[in-house]
């Protein structure tokens, strides 16, 4: 993905330029540049880009891993039904999903890199 002049921003990690720095660039799959000692120090804290929170790195495996957790936890009764909308940062899809405490699931693209967009509530069968 291109973004233009991108090589003539600031690292948002560390703020320093990257176009004159001597420490080589790391591109992000969204199209953003990191110096890659940031990008690497980034990945000990999390798995996102700081500037547009797309996943940084094939998350696939990882995603699968979550399948089984989230299929292994019930939610307490309270929230068994409770369904929520969520925004994608990875395909910015949005829609209506289960609630789960560990992670909810994009239904467009499969992903767990997901915030909740609006309140909570209850399926139509509870309402």
């Amino acid at each position: 993905k291109c973004i233009e002049n991108v090589s003539r921003q600031d690292c948002p990690i560390c703020l320093e330029d990257i176009h004159t720095s001597r420490v080589g660039a790391h591109v992000l799959p969204c199209g953003h540049l990191l110096h890659r000692t940031c990008y690497e120090e980034m990945l000990k804290e999390g798995y996102r880009c700081p500037l547009c929170m797309h996943s940084a790195l094939d998350m696939t495996r990882y995603w699968r891993q979550l399948d089984t957790e989230v299929a292994q936890t019930p939610m307490p009764t309270e929230y068994q039904n409770m369904m929520v909308e969520i925004l994608c940062n990875d395909c910015s899809a949005r829609s209506t999903v289960q609630f789960h405490l560990l992670g909810m699931k994009c239904q467009s693209c499969q992903s767990y890199n997901t915030a909740q967009d609006g309140r909570c509530r209850l399926s139509l069968e509870e309402q």
